[in-house]
């Protein structure tokens, strides 16, 4: 099996477009309520945005092929899409198709291994870019996106992945944290409806360091650069921006994380930082 779904185009390197300003914009609890809500005047903003030029990006822990719906949704066909936490960079080519521009992949097995000996019982899913997931029992509705295909654990240790997820953990000890690092991977744990989940990514791999080799192939200066965020895995987001802003709702170390705090998904508070932004596009001119 393949981590590149048939019919998904990849590219070694696609020639740069300069733009003048970029801005990365997480989905969920950011651009998105939890009822999948997306306000009229964010839509309005997103496209004024790009139609003066600024490099709109959508960074999100969704997979791609939970993503791309939202980029098109948004108008942002041909536009660029950071998804699964960093570990997949992708380009919108409409609603039939994407090409991917890279995938940070790991073998499925160690990882597994390693699980499996602390928690033989674990329920797991190994990324499909661009379907859906890989997994040895059915996951519950609405926890994981796309298509959900189920195979043995033996087969799949064999896949190379981008992201493993295991559900319905328990916090594992410190040696387990220790065993996974020592693969070169990092864990990242969340809750979903009061379950515990493990999020299995590359080690130093991030919705950052994806962000910043697309900023390089703009030509857009690190100063030039805007991240909205209001989650954990926004934090070296918020960090590498040149201003990063954490939504009104967002944690107290997501907030010490950015420059700026706008207001809650609830007030719309994205809106408010799109429309500063293309005050400042407006007021510079053509770049």
């Amino acid at each position: 099996m393949s981590a590149v779904p048939e019919g998904a185009r990849t590219v070694d390197e696609l020639a740069p477009a300069p733009g003048s300003r970029m801005i990365a914009l997480d989905v969920d609890g950011t651009l998105m309520t939890p009822d999948g809500f997306i306000s009229s005047e964010t839509r309005a903003l997103v496209a004024a945005l790009r139609d003066a030029g600024t490099r709109v990006v959508l960074a999100t822990g969704r997979p791609l092929v939970a993503a791309l719906p939202v980029a098109y949704d948004l108008g942002l066909e041909g536009g660029w899409v950071v998804a699964s936490n960093g570990s997949v960079t992708a380009r919108a080519e409409g609603p039939e198709g994407f090409t991917l521009d890279e995938t940070i992949t790991f073998r499925a097995g160690g990882a597994l291994e390693v699980i499996l000996r602390h928690m033989p019982d674990i329920t797991v899913a190994i990324e499909e870019v661009g379907v859906g997931y890989w997994v040895n029992a059915q996951f519950p509705d609405r926890t994981i996106m796309g298509r959900q295909t189920v195979h043995d654990l033996e087969l799949l240790s064999d896949l190379d992945t981008t992201r493993l997820v295991a559900v319905d953990t328990a916090r594992p000890a410190p040696e387990f944290t220790a065993d996974v690092a020592s693969l070169g991977l990092a864990l990242t744990h969340f809750s979903i409806e009061e379950t515990s989940w493990m999020d299995v990514a590359p080690r130093g791999v991030s919705k950052a360091s994806a962000l910043d080799r697309l900023r390089e192939r703009f030509g857009v200066a690190p100063e030039a650069t805007t991240a909205v965020g209001d989650g954990g895995n926004d934090l070296e987001m918020l960090r590498w921006a040149g201003r990063g802003v954490a939504m009104g709702h967002a944690s107290a170390e997501v907030v010490a994380a950015a420059d700026d705090i706008t207001g809650s998904i609830l007030d719309d508070g994205v809106a408010t930082v799109l429309r500063d932004l293309l005050d400042e596009v407006t007021a510079a001119g053509p770049a």
